[in-house]
């Protein structure tokens, strides 16, 4: 058995296993560490009994949320398994996880087919030229049938897919797999990890066996010109060694894309997979590229030591945890690295080999391999270590952040804590940014939707004891004039002694997108010169409060153009309080508006979503200034639309097009607000006064 914790990097896989939740992703696992015999029993996640998905919060809901990696002992291998999510709020943690493997296994539903997650992350993994497999999971289940899965694969994701095994029976006849590729039927008998009977094929499935090999060797034989033409040329079949030879090639150049069918739950078509991991899927060394200041970086067992974090949590025992992809070297505890971000040096006190929650000391990690470190205070997602710190690995692009959520303690003197707890769990992922608006006062999360949102809630409890509650966000909306208009601000006060005195005679006008003007225009000293700054302050103080629903006015010209003063009684108070006063009466005479931001969505829709979605816009006030299409077929609708009707587009949409749609925003400009809105906007404003 090789060491769990240094294998050598040929002897390494790293699978990450993507798809739709709940084709089976953690159960596929659960079964690999079983029988493997890694763990005594088949982890369930439908008990909460799961090794993987340990966190309270993927318990209760029952999915994967964060990445878990299975570190797998098999022959003479290291398969590190990395568990993702198949919720569209966690994407960010699945896509950093797919970054840091060679090869995704698509876990697809016997019954459901590819959704719509299984197509984006295909798309993602394309993008990254990441190797691809498909596993079959549940072909047990009520009503699954294989050839249609398999004709649903191909129309979705091409013809580069084949069999490498095939199901002897399905629904409740299913008993086993066939190897197309050693041409056996392997049957697994659950509850001994290793009593898995290798036989002859069954003769009534001889034919479909012949015909999956062939298919097989039809895509296989690409992988080499020389032997291609012999293959075409004649009418015989490639020999089991030259199937061999080029089954590595052809899956690591993408030529081949491999399909295995099986059921997690019985642990039916396991081995196979485990056995094909190890002998024909990419190693780091094959095919394990980061790009370093946009130049590839190879897998180098033999250069100085360097990895990137590809994901950071923390746990309420252990603390903080990185999650390192060791690219070059070999790391040691105790070993000093510096961070390229931060120039800062951090020192590996620790080296963990994680599985779920459980962890084990290790004393070295090479080149290839995953590993988990405690405590790296300045180190968070996305960064590099090395020894120098002159390498920096490009981040993976992101999707951003578009669902905002405000958050405050239950609790006020607990808002520090909350803030401090928001901002360390944006650093550890970075598909969330936090935001304080200091006009709203209001602390925004931005996320990708309710579940990371709740989530994310539900760990400021546990963690950091901080009880919160969700606010509706406050639209920041502005308000200015549409007429020119003239009012005298007078303020006087007596109350025996020094009295208050302030007089001035304002005009204010509109100034389009020019912002807020001041322009002196007193003469003959009717105002003394060192008294005309209390009146542009008061003015400015004004405009902050708002004229109709308390919301702060722009693009306005403001003139002082005459008033008066008491050589005793005037001061700066008097006149910033004139001016405010002043400044009201000329703007009820000024035609005052409420203004509403506007934004600009880019929505990529399927074609056959795409009316819906424009018949929803509509509805919300958008305008739709034209359509294009994207590299993937989508039709992208550009729409402009008062942000107030799109704040929460993000589950929206998802409803709209069950999941498939996606869309960028981006705030651009004002304009008026159409009557309605500004009536209950004011309405609520003199209520609130009240």
């Amino acid at each position: 058995m090789v060491d769990m914790a240094a294998p050598a990097t040929e002897h390494v896989r790293n699978i990450v296993l993507v798809g739709q939740d709940g084709a089976g992703k953690t159960s596929l696992a659960e079964a690999m560490l079983h029988v493997s015999g890694r763990t005594p029993r088949m982890g369930t996640t439908h008990d909460g009994k799961s090794y993987l998905d340990y966190d309270q919060e993927e318990i209760r809901r029952r999915f994967t949320i964060g990445t878990s990696i299975a570190p797998i002992p098999y022959k003479d291998f290291k398969i590190n398994l990395l568990d993702t999510s198949g919720h569209p709020d966690f994407i960010g943690d699945t896509l950093a996880s797919m970054n840091a493997a060679e090869m995704a296994l698509f876990v697809v539903d016997a019954v459901a087919g590819p959704q719509v997650m299984t197509t984006k992350l295909w798309r993602e993994a394309e993008g990254m030229r990441l190797s691809r497999a498909v596993f079959i999971n549940h072909i047990d289940r009520e009503n699954a049938d294989f050839d249609t899965a398999m004709a649903l694969l191909h129309a979705r994701f091409g013809s580069r897919l084949g069999p490498v095994t095939i199901p002897m029976g399905v629904d409740k006849d299913f008993k086993g797999v066939i190897d197309v590729l050693r041409m056996k039927a392997r049957y697994f008998d659950q509850g001994d990890a290793n009593a898995e009977r290798v036989e002859d094929i069954p003769a009534e499935y001889a034919d479909v066996a012949q015909a999956a090999r062939d298919k097989l060797c039809d895509l296989v034989a690409e992988a080499d010109d020389e032997l291609m033409m012999k293959y075409l040329e004649g009418d015989e079949q490639l020999t089991q060694e030259e199937l061999e030879s080029l089954l590595d090639k052809a899956i690591t150049q993408e030529l081949f894309i491999p399909v295995f069918v099986g059921s997690t739950i019985i642990e039916q078509g396991i081995k196979a997979v485990m056995d094909d991991i190890t002998t024909y899927f990419p190693s780091p060394r094959d095919h394990g590229k980061f790009v370093a200041g946009g130049q590839a970086v190879n897998i180098d067992i033999a250069g100085r030591p360097a990895a990137f974090v590809f994901k950071t949590l923390s746990d309420p025992f252990v603390g903080r945890l990185s999650f390192l992809k060791v690219f070059s070297g070999t790391l040691e505890p105790g070993m000093e690295l510096v961070n390229a971000r931060t120039g800062k040096k951090e020192r590996l006190g620790h080296l963990y080999v994680m599985m779920g929650k459980e962890t084990v000391d290790v004393k070295s990690a090479k080149a290839g391999d995953i590993i988990v470190v405690p405590k790296l205070s300045e180190t968070r997602t996305g960064d590099t270590l090395s020894q120098t710190g002159e390498i920096a690995v490009d981040p993976l692009p992101m999707p951003a952040p578009q669902y905002p959520v405000a958050i405050e303690a239950v609790n006020k003197n607990e808002e520090d804590k909350l803030g401090t707890f928001l901002a360390r769990a944006c650093e550890n992922d970075p598909t969330m940014r936090i935001e304080r608006n200091e006009e709203t006062h209001q602390t925004v999360l931005m996320a990708m939707g309710d579940a990371q949102v709740e989530t994310v809630l539900a760990r400021c409890k546990e963690q950091a004891g901080v009880e919160t509650r969700q606010v509706p966000v406050r639209i920041p909306y502005r308000e200015t004039i549409r007429k020119t208009a003239e009012a005298q601000g007078r303020h006087k006060k007596q109350t025996g002694g020094a009295g208050q005195f302030g007089d001035c005679w304002l005009r204010l006008e509109p100034n389009p997108g020019a912002g807020y003007e001041f322009v002196d225009a007193i003469k003959g000293g009717a105002i003394p010169g060192g008294l005309i700054p209390a009146v542009d302050k008061g003015v400015q103080d004004a405009m902050t409060e708002g004229f109709l629903a308390g919301y702060p006015m722009v693009d306005i010209k403001c003139t002082v153009f005459d008033g008066s003063y008491h050589s005793v009684d005037s001061n700066e108070m008097a006149f910033k309080t004139a001016a405010r006063i002043g400044f009201r009466a000329a703007c009820e005479k000024a035609d005052p508006v409420l203004l509403e931001p506007m934004a600009s969505l880019d929505i990529a829709v399927t074609e056959e979503y795409a009316g819906p979605v424009m018949g929803d816009v509509s509805t919300r006030r958008g305008r739709i200034i034209g359509t294009d299409s994207n590299d993937q077929g989508e039709t992208i609708i550009m729409v402009r639309v008062p942000y107030a009707e799109v704040i929460n587009y993000t589950k929206d949409l998802r409803a709209l097009t069950r999941g498939s749609g996606s869309y960028t925003l981006k705030l651009e400009g004002y304009e008026p607000a159409p009557f309605d809105v500004t009536k209950k906007l004011v309405e609520a404003y003199q209520a609130s006064k009240n």
